[in-house]
Formats: structure tokens, sequence, C-alpha cells
């Protein structure tokens, strides 16, 4: 054989082969994302990333977590911001276990650090950070319920953020 030939020989054995591998892979990424995708969904959610908007551009998050601990805490570290300068307020939530994502609970209850609701009061700058906690030890695991939140001014309780609908988890 010839040099030249031997060369096509072996780059045609390499194309082959690299598009063979390819096909494989693409293949063995497909079932990775579908049973990904299967997981992700069978995944409840113990922890949320809740937003609360209000009009004017004010603001609002809630990074709404349960640790897996036996104690079953979940830590709110709250933040809101274009509110009332140095102004109190108070975060709420309501739940339903109709899991239809269509938040229609109105038993709103005031959060704090456990049982004694916590003020989030503003700085002259109408922004404030608080970190919040619920003992939800006495609810079953795996108990599962739609959710909303929102942030009411302490003084005259009117609404002045609210978030979306969703879906929370007991661990």
């Amino acid at each position: 054989m010839t040099k030249q030939l031997c060369a096509f020989i072996l780059f045609a054995a390499i194309v082959f082969s690299n598009q063979s591998c390819k096909k494989t892979v693409n293949k063995n990424e497909a079932i990775d994302l579908a049973s990904t995708s299967a997981s992700k969904a069978a995944t409840p959610n113990f922890n949320l990333e809740v937003i609360l908007r209000g009009e004017g551009g004010s603001f609002g998050h809630v990074k709404f977590r349960q640790d897996v601990d036996p104690s079953k805490i979940i830590v709110l570290d709250t933040w809101v911001r274009d509110l009332l300068p140095n102004h109190d307020y108070r975060l709420q939530r309501a739940v339903d276990t109709n899991l239809d994502g269509n938040c229609t609970g109105t038993a709103w209850l005031t959060l704090g650090k456990g049982l004694t609701p916590q003020a989030i009061s503003t700085d002259a700058d109408g922004t404030a950070k608080v970190e919040l906690w619920r003992d939800v030890s006495s609810v079953a695991s795996g108990s599962t319920f739609d959710i909303h939140f929102r942030i009411i001014d302490a003084a005259n309780l009117a609404v002045v953020l609210s978030s979306d609908c969703y879906q929370y988890t007991v661990r």
C-alpha cells in the first residue's frame, strides 16, 4: 500500500469512529436529559426562591430553605427594597392543599422568629433584610401545599408586595 492510501484509510477510520462516538454520545445525552427531567419533576420543592412585587418598582425576595435535619426548621431570608423609609412591615403566608397551582388560601399567618411575629424594618432608603424562621415539626413529612406570600404595612395592614403561587413540600 502506498503512504497516501494508508493515510486515507487511517483518516477514514478516525472520521468513521468519531461519527459513531458522536451518535452514541448524542443518544446517551438524550437518555440522560430525559432521566434528569423526570427526576426533577419527581423531586419535591423543599426550597423556594420567592419573588414579591408591588407598585412603583417595589420588590421583595424570600429565600425559603428547609435544611435536611430532624428539627424541620424553615429559614426565610427576607429582603425588600423601594418601600417607605424607616417603616415596619410584616411577611405573611397562606397555604392551600388543592395542588392546582392556584393559591386560594386566605388564612394569612404572620411569620417571624418561630411563633413570634417579627417586623421587617426598612432603613432610610426603604430597604431591609431580616432572617425569619418557622418550625414545621408538627407537619407530616411529605405534606405538600400551594403557598403564596405577601408583605403588609405593619401600621395599616395594607398589602404592599405579593408573590405568585408556589408549591412546597415539607421534608
